[in-house]
């Protein structure tokens, strides 16, 4: 049930059942995290983290799960501390299973958003490069298909961030295409997300519009806050809306009441 909510068909389910398995804690924390329960995620991720004996690719998705969490809310430079400790777990050796190989390139394209965020393009770039290659060493995509996602997401937002709307565009169509395959609601909503962005670069606005609508719809009816307030603050950059702002403001006051510390 966990994975489905985690990475599948059920992303806003709640109450959450609990569970005393390393790995069920860590989807768990996922799942809190994608519906914007950041205090909770928090909390299941740090006891993850002092767990004793704990498997180190799983001490590394917790670390790399901590940092995307910090991202969500702008704190970037924060955020890499955890990514780097989560590439620390997993070095840069040959790995210790599949496992290792999805810990390692959640770390690497974890690192590349962080330096986005820091406005280091070129180090973020080459972080991806070195995602690529692990993964081009794994070779089966359908095992990967996450980091595959996510490498095709921090690839359009570094694109996106130099201008470049044609990469960005390729690489919000690939991020489409491949969750449009995956059993991830929630993948597939973020991935529209992106897309929406990258249709900015348009002579007119009507497909960003069109999407990133479709995206504050299915983020609601799916509970997952995060999004939805990201859709709303690209729609308002996009066409400025009273409605659509009363909507960003609502999400951005229950995700402080769930525990979110946007950066100043």
């Amino acid at each position: 049930m966990l994975l489905d909510v985690a990475f599948g068909s059920t992303p806003g389910l709640t109450p959450l059942p609990d569970t005393a398995d390393p790995t069920g804690r860590w989807l768990r924390a996922v799942a809190l995290g994608g519906q914007g329960r950041y205090a909770q995620a928090r909390a299941v991720l740090e006891d993850i983290q002092r767990t004793p004996g704990i498997d180190r690719a799983l001490a590394s998705s917790a670390a790399s799960t901590r940092a995307s969490l910090l991202r969500q809310l702008g704190r970037h430079a924060v955020a890499a501390g955890h990514d780097g400790a989560a590439l620390a777990l997993v070095g840069t050796g040959d790995p210790g299973g599949l496992r290792w190989h999805e810990a390692r390139c959640d770390a690497l394209t974890g690192l590349a958003a962080d330096a986005l965020g820091c406005g280091r393009l070129a180090l973020g770039e080459r972080l991806l490069q070195r995602c690529a290659g692990y993964l081009a060493d794994v070779g089966d995509e359908g095992a990967l298909w996450r980091q595959h996602v996510r490498l095709d997401w921090v690839s359009a937002e570094i694109a996106l961030a130099s201008g470049d709307f044609v990469t960005a565009t390729r690489h919000t169509d690939a991020a489409v295409a491949r969750s449009a395959d995956s059993p991830s609601v929630r993948h597939r909503i973020k991935s529209a997300l992106l897309s929406a962005a990258a249709a900015t670069g348009l002579a007119t606005p009507d497909r960003a519009i069109e999407t990133a609508e479709g995206v504050l719809a299915e983020s609601g009816t799916h509970g997952l806050l995060p999004l939805r307030w990201a859709a709303a603050m690209l729609l308002d950059g996009v066409r400025p809306d009273p409605a659509v702002r009363v909507v960003r403001d609502e999400c951005a006051a229950e995700i402080a009441r769930r525990g979110g510390r946007f950066a100043n």
